[in-house]
């Protein structure tokens, strides 16, 4: 398995016609894009929007956020599973519309930790350096749904449009020479070459059973995870497609632009080209429903690691708080009894948990833990001079001026490796 990146900076996004590249500078059709999206029967209307870096913009509430990316013919498909039949993502050229990102927007805020704004983009002030988003160009989508539909059919109209704006947008860059290209080394038990490394594997959550995913819920190739039992996943297939959150991201702090930019595996990836390490692979698993789940979930995650990857260590990651916390450090302490070296990362999910970690678990062996802090740091956003909301309704509560927290500025809170908080005493 080898896969390419080609990447084709962005420099502005404009409409006009045809959808095309333009130097750096991405042309798009709105009428072309308006078509795409409505051939979904689930929706009546879409509204198309561009953001620029330092703009004093607010958007909300985000959906999902996704790199435009198209696969060129003859590789593995995109997003597979959801745009077209579950084959292996992570094979082949991508190309790749680097400092672009198509931005979905909910029509309503779906509750939770984030409350009644749900997550916004923020584009300029003191929220928006803490996320990576705010640097990005945006074409916005806002899709407007039937009435009377089901919530899960909403969201996977959300879903698809969202996925094929930003495969279309992409397509622009076929044909064209980029301007750097990336490939990633084969990863793999077998590799030769690389005695006396590191052996290392990443251990990923990529779900909760916190809550009940959706029958239609594409999660992994597709499927909503449901009945999941720890897998093997080849790196690249984390970053080509084959992964997107849930249709409530907010609860693991991950977007599609995340996967396909995933920090951990780059790192990794970055320290395997540099032959600081062996980068074996990795596991895909979700934070179980209970405690029977629990243990058969991190034993499964424990094995595949210890004997499929036969790796030395491991990093591990979590996907929400609470259940996810403890699960995560539970596939760390049998990792540790089995001899293979761990790395933890941990946050505090909302507002004035900071002893979430020693309360969750406090194994002694699993001593090397990096926490993503400051979860609970707030800001007081000025009104912005532009507002682009989901609904009337939304736009009319986001305008502000409003206090904002980590939890509610897409790409702050993210506890997967792309935060840019730490957590200081002083």
């Amino acid at each position: 398995m080898r896969l390419t990146l080609a990447h084709h900076p962005i420099t502005e996004i404009q409409f006009g016609a045809p959808t095309r590249l333009d130097g750096t500078s991405l042309v798009v059709d709105p009428e072309e894009l308006r078509a795409l999206v409505l051939e979904d029967e689930s929706l009546t209307s879409v509204d198309l929007e561009i953001i620029r870096p330092g703009e004093s913009c607010r958007a909300g509430p985000v959906f999902d956020i996704i790199e435009p990316r198209a696969k060129e013919p003859g590789s593995s498909p995109d997003f597979p599973g959801i745009l077209g039949p579950p084959l292996t993502a992570g094979m082949g050229t991508t190309h790749v519309l680097q400092g672009a990102a198509v931005t979905v927007l909910r029509e309503r805020a779906p509750g939770g930790s984030r409350g009644p704004i749900g997550t916004v983009l923020e584009m300029s002030g003191a929220a928006a350096e803490g996320t990576k988003y705010s640097s990005l160009h945006h074409l916005v989508v806002i899709p407007r749904a039937r009435s009377g539909l089901a919530d899960h059919t909403v969201q996977k109209a959300y879903r698809r449009a969202g996925l094929k704006v930003s495969v279309h947008v992409a397509r622009a860059a076929l044909g064209r020479t980029a301007a750097l290209t990336e490939s990633f080394e084969p990863v793999g038990p077998a590799e030769k070459g690389r005695e006396g490394l590191p052996r290392v594997a990443y251990v990923g959550q990529i779900f909760s059973r916190q809550r009940k995913a959706e029958v239609d819920e594409a999660i992994i190739y597709g499927a909503n995870t449901d009945g999941m039992l720890p897998v093997l996943l080849h790196p690249d297939e984390w970053l080509d497609g084959a992964l997107v959150p849930s249709y409530y991201s907010s609860l693991g702090g991950a977007e599609t632009y995340f996967y396909q930019n995933h920090p951990v595996i780059m790192e990794l990836y970055r320290r395997h080209h540099a032959r600081e390490l062996n980068f074996v692979g990795t596991v895909a698993t979700i934070a179980g429903l209970d405690n029977e789940d629990r243990d058969r979930n991190c034993r499964v995650a424990g094995h595949l690691v210890k004997w499929a990857l036969n790796a030395d260590a491991a990093v591990l990651t979590k996907y929400g708080g609470g259940v996810p916390h403890a699960d995560m450090a539970e596939t760390a302490r049998l990792l540790e009894g089995m001899g293979i070296r761990t790395a933890v990362m941990v946050s505090d999910m909302s507002r004035d948990r900071r002893v979430e970690s020693a309360l969750l678990f406090n194994y002694p062996e699993v001593d090397a833990i990096v926490y993503l802090g400051g979860n609970d740091t707030r800001w007081n956003a000025p009104r912005a001079d532009r507002v682009i909301a989901g609904s009337p309704e939304m736009a009319e509560g986001l305008a502000g001026p409003i206090e904002v927290g980590a939890l509610n500025v897409v790409g702050v809170a993210n506890q997967q490796g792309a935060s840019r908080l730490r957590a200081v005493i002083y």
